[in-house]
């Protein structure tokens, strides 16, 4: 079986698992604590939220401000652009802020979600059907 955990540091446990609840992740139990939430998109992709303090448990380092410095993005691949705006429109209901104009290249659709501590997720909807048409042309 392979699986991601992708470890993210947030400021606040609780308001990052609601807005992460509205961009229609789950909370697994089984992985959650009091310094660390997990939020589940599917069954082989988990996002651990953790404290800052948690986060950096055995490094010397620190939390690095994202908004100052390049960051590793995420993307979410959905079934269809109404799903696509359906998530996004509850994320920035949640709080979450749209960055990124739509990105729209026919057969493809992005729209970009930041969460409260500048973490982007790219939701999209890609027609992989029209995309192979397009290639192979």
């Amino acid at each position: 079986m392979k699986q991601i955990f992708i470890n993210l540091s947030v400021n606040d446990l609780e308001k990052s698992a609601q807005l992460y609840t509205a961009l229609d992740f789950t909370i697994n139990s089984l992985f959650t604590f009091h310094d660390q939430i997990c939020m589940v998109w599917s069954e082989h992709i988990f996002v651990m939220l953790q404290s800052n303090f948690f986060f950096n448990t055995g490094t010397n380092t620190g939390v690095r401000d994202i908004n100052n410095y390049s960051a590793p993005s995420f993307t979410l691949p959905v079934e269809s652009v109404e799903r696509m705006n359906e998530i996004v429109q509850k994320g920035l209901n949640a709080g979450g802020k749209e960055t990124t104009p739509l990105i729209d290249e026919g057969f493809m659709q992005v729209r970009t979600i930041e969460d409260f501590d500048g973490h982007k997720w790219g939701l999209i909807y890609l027609d992989v059907e029209d995309f192979r048409n397009k290639k192979n042309k």
